[in-house]
């Protein structure tokens, strides 16, 4: 007996996904917002150095480390009900950074913002698996989710650099506020409740694992790619390892585990979730250098360089539909997979080709390229995580997609940052009579070669400044093709291991049901 012709989505269903991007686009703009903003927030609250650090880090640590929790949690509670209750918090939070007295409390603030942002970024992927029970529509839907949340991410500097020409520091985070109090009143009317997960407790302890495996093992791939202490933080990595093992043995023992681990025994979900990592392995771990490219090399400034990166965003915004499109007419979900990595690996080649002298269509061109076929990739594989997992397990499997994210792109960082690092450091050829002090600054990084050669007047200045923009050209060549290598290897993985999607049934949207008082 065949089963029912899944209902189609209506202008509400397409409307609250409208509502639901809200949100992303504040989280995934609340990772980058704050570039800009560093010189204004350090001259009116003097942090430290390692304040400054963690004002930067601490929102994505916490993100990354409650985003299994929160994705299990919406299960139980239901996600529109997370959501909302999550939009509260970030728009409260938000105004509390905004007006944030000294840097110990913006840091305190910033880790209460990551709070909220892991509760909202699986909540809107889950709800959509709920709201889109047609196949072709649902795969429309993720592409666009994909689209705009690497769009946020783009955005974040440019409107950062926006509202910081008319308003002071805090502005870059009361631009929340109204956002969210729009949510909160859309979300009720437009986005139905999910299913739920009925049977058992939430476990608290394994919420309290999953924290002490992720930041101990994300903290440590960053400070290694920031050439930190590798032996703490390879101390760091060794530990979340373990106590990620203890959690992963927890929640095969337990009668009501947050993650269904028997989902990774389908090739179509461990298969998306590994390309998934990799994907954001060559996009995050690549986009320091396209920066520092722009800005140190070809001499733009901030706004100018986050207006030139949104572009290739914009050239590809059809990318996502188009993939999702062609794979519900019958093209294979791998082979569009492989070739959104070669194309990746093109881009990644072809930046090969970019020199210090080099026109600015040739960066625009290569990273267009790549973006490209990252995001196609990245479309693909969110679909196939969310159609391999049951419904009421959407929120679960979200949160392992965005996981798989976070552990991909502080990799990218930590590897392609440490090759650029070393070919860079190799290359740099030192002017005679260069003090001690400023050549080890300048062999450090190449903003700090530049602050160095801006310090020192005359031939030994421009010398120095001349020798590291060559040497990072270099370091980007180096990365570039790590990246192209490492697309490669990923083009294989997904023909190898994805396989088509067997549909999984789609239950109507459900309320929830009336809570009595006692």
């Amino acid at each position: 007996m065949s089963e029912p012709t899944p209902p189609l989505a209506g202008r509400r269903e397409w409307i609250g996904l409208a509502v639901l991007l809200l949100p992303l686009l504040l989280v995934s703009m609340d990772v980058s917002v704050l570039y800009f903003a560093l010189p204004f927030l350090s001259a009116d609250l003097a942090p430290t150095a390692t304040q400054q650090l963690w004002i930067f880090d601490i929102y994505g640590f916490v993100l990354a480390g409650l985003l299994i929790t929160m994705g299990a949690l919406g299960d139980r509670v239901g996600r529109r009900r997370l959501l909302m209750i999550g939009a509260a918090a970030f728009g409260l939070t938000s105004a509390a950074a905004a007006y944030a007295g000294s840097a110990e409390a913006l840091i305190a603030t910033r880790a209460l913002l990551g709070v909220g942002g892991a509760t909202l970024m699986p909540s809107t992927l889950a709800l959509i698996r709920n709201m889109f029970h047609d196949a072709k529509q649902r795969s429309t839907a993720i592409a666009i989710w994909t689209a705009a949340l690497t769009f946020g991410v783009a955005l974040g500097p440019i409107l950062s650099g926006f509202l910081l020409e008319h308003f002071w520091w805090g502005s870059v985070f009361l631009i929340n506020v109204p956002f969210m109090l729009l949510l909160t009143v859309l979300a009720p009317l437009l986005v139905p409740e999910s299913a739920r997960v009925t049977h058992g407790r939430f476990d608290l302890f394994g919420a309290a694992l999953s924290l002490a495996a992720v930041l101990p093992v994300i903290w440590g791939i960053k400070e290694i790619a920031a050439d930190g202490d590798g032996a703490l933080a390879g101390a760091a990595i060794v530990t979340g390892l373990a106590v990620g093992a203890v959690f992963l043995r927890r929640q095969r023992t337990s009668d009501s585990p947050m993650i269904d681990l028997a989902l990774f025994r389908r090739r179509s979900f461990s298969g998306a979730v590994a390309i998934n990592l990799l994907a954001m392995f060559g996009l995050i771990g690549f986009a320091i250098y396209s920066t520092q490219l722009l800005q140190t090399v070809w001499g733009m400034t901030p706004l100018e360089a986050a207006l030139w990166s949104l572009v290739p965003s914009l050239l590809i915004g059809g990318a996502a539909p188009l993939a999702t499109g062609l794979a519900q007419r019958g093209v294979s979900r791998a082979r569009l997979v492989a070739v959104g990595f070669g194309l990746a690996g093109a881009g990644f080649a072809a930046m090969l080709a970019v020199g210090v002298d080099s026109p600015l269509w040739t960066f625009i061109a290569s990273s267009s390229l790549y973006a490209c076929g990252l995001i196609v990739v990245m479309a693909l594989s969110t679909e196939l995580i969310l159609w391999a997992a049951p419904p009421e397990r959407a929120g679960a499997a979200s949160a392992l997609s965005e996981t798989s994210s976070e552990f991909g792109g502080a990799l990218g960082m930590a590897v392609l940052g440490s090759l650029g690092t070393a070919v860079y450091r190799a290359g740099l050829d030192l002017p005679a009579g260069l003090p001690a002090a400023a050549a080890d600054a300048a062999r450090e990084t190449l903003a700090g070669a530049a602050a160095t050669a801006a310090a020192i007047p005359g031939e030994v200045g421009a010398a120095l400044l001349a020798s590291a923009r060559t040497a990072f050209v270099s370091g980007l060549h180096a990365a570039a093709l790590g990246a192209a290598l490492t697309m490669a290897l990923a083009a294989a993985v997904a023909l190898l291991t994805l396989r088509e999607p067997t549909p999984t049934p789609h239950p109507a949207p459900t309320e929830p049901a009336p809570v009595t008082a006692p």
